[in-house]
């Protein structure tokens, strides 16, 4: 039993240590102060409590910006359960801030794996009618379990369970889902027709991508790397692998801090873009041999392997901006290494057998978030305003949906980047009457 708004409610939630929630209120302050736009579409939602009655089970990174997100969505009516989408990320006091207003947060940093799927099966056992992914860890284990299909991982899950799984699905609205990573499994199911209920690609909003992908990612990642090394970035030889969003906002921003920067990619459209906006370009294998730091940022496995790693100079940095930990091939790292040790926090020296030495940060995980806070609160902003106003789509017409993966309309992208540029001041012109006559013929010419 808690106290809530001053009244005392029951609430389920695991945490590391509840006494760490009044610094987590403070984060929680901090951040919202900066997410103009969300706090706008929460006051909306407070009147019209568009998400009432419903439901939402949200697997996420568990940060100030998530708890403001989960503020707004709790204002338009909506019961929230929060897990983490990585074992790693998860800010202590911040949960023990959300726990303490009532929200069921199961999340603490340095979960084990069986630690994280048993979150993720509390957060099937609150039947949700919407789920709300970061890497789409609850719809493809709610599909896996339902498909009667997975590995080890869905056996803890379904151990935990105390709910009929076909009713939590037939019974679900829609999803929605943030990360590159997580859209790219969530089409692999609806190209294999096992998708069951629609799914907003929040990913694939331009007021997300755009800005999130590119400025959020490439600031905390040089951010999380400096935090955990404190190497200087000048003179370096940075290789980024991946010229997507999240690449291109690396690469600008490590280019910005002296370094040169390598390209690596295996998209020859990419590539060529790579090329002619100035940066070096070439394969991994020649990029392992010259690199100071690498940084992977593809959304794929192995792309750094163990024959990248035996080329690679005496003292590099590898780090990973994906969303999982299987850019770096840590199997090929350990069985090439004769000693591990831990040199600073978030930093593990691997001695090789041929006597060189590679520091890997993060454990391969999420380096900016690991290492330090993840995105700034400014393009968070954007991200989860997206998230809400997909669950509000959702919740207005995710029934007459079919089970695929969907955008959200571009009106609603101009709404929140309307917004945005109202709350940093920026005005913008309008089309005229003649204009807006002009591009809506195509009979008039030169």
């Amino acid at each position: 039993m808690i106290l809530f708004l001053g009244k005392a409610v029951d609430v389920d939630f695991k945490v590391k240590d509840l006494k760490l929630a009044e610094e987590g209120f403070k984060k929680i302050r901090w951040a919202e102060q900066y997410m103009p736009v969300l706090r706008l579409i929460r006051e909306e939602f407070s009147e019209s409590l568009p998400l009432k009655g419903i439901r939402i089970s949200a697997s996420l990174h568990v940060t100030k910006e998530t708890a403001v997100l989960v503020r707004t969505l709790r204002a338009g009516g909506a019961e929230v359960l929060l897990v983490p989408s990585n074992p790693l990320s998860t800010q202590d006091d911040v949960a023990a801030a959300l726990a303490q207003e009532g929200v069921k947060v199961f999340a603490w940093r340095g979960m084990s794996t069986q630690d994280y799927y048993w979150a993720i099966a509390q957060a099937i056992n609150f039947k949700p009618h919407i789920t709300m992914d970061d890497g789409a860890d609850i719809v493809s284990t709610l599909h896996k379990l339902y498909l009667n299909s997975g590995g080890e991982e869905v056996e803890v899950v379904r151990e935990s369970l105390d709910v009929n799984v076909a009713e939590v699905v037939n019974n679900a609205i829609g999803g929605t889902e943030e990360t590159t990573t997580g859209v790219i499994r969530i089409r692999m199911m609806e190209k294999e027709k096992v998708l069951q209920y629609p799914v907003i690609a929040v990913n694939d909003s331009l007021t997300k991508y755009l800005f999130d992908n590119r400025y959020g990612t490439g600031q905390s990642t040089l951010d999380g790397i400096i935090r955990a090394t404190n190497v200087l970035i000048a003179g370096k030889r940075v290789v980024v692998a991946g010229y997507g969003w999240c690449g291109r906002g690396i690469a600008m921003r490590a280019r910005g801090l002296g370094a040169h920067v390598i390209i690596t990619e295996v998209d020859p459209i990419k590539a060529l873009e790579a090329t002619y906006d100035g940066f070096r370009v070439m394969p991994m294998k020649e990029a392992a041999k010259i690199g100071d730091v690498f940084i992977t940022a593809t959304g794929n496995k192995n792309v750094i392997r163990g024959e990248h790693i035996l080329l690679m100079k005496d003292g590099v940095i590898l780090a990973n901006a994906g969303h999982f930990n299987v850019e770096i091939d840590l199997e090929a790292l350990r069985t090439l290494s004769k000693e591990r040790r831990l040199v600073r926090t978030n930093v593990e020296e691997y001695v090789l057998k041929n006597g060189k030495r590679v520091y890997l940060l993060a454990e391969g995980r999420l380096v900016n978030l690991v290492a330090a806070e993840g995105h700034p609160s400014e393009v968070m902003d954007m991200s989860f305003s997206n998230q809400a106003m997909a669950v509000k789509f959702l919740v207005e017409k995710g029934v007459e949906l079919a089970p695929r993966v969907y955008s959200l309309p571009r009106d609603i992208d101009n709404y929140i980047a309307k917004l945005k540029l109202k709350s940093l001041g920026v005005g913008i012109d309008e089309l005229t009457e003649e204009q807006k006559e002009y591009l809506a013929t195509w009979r008039l010419g030169t």
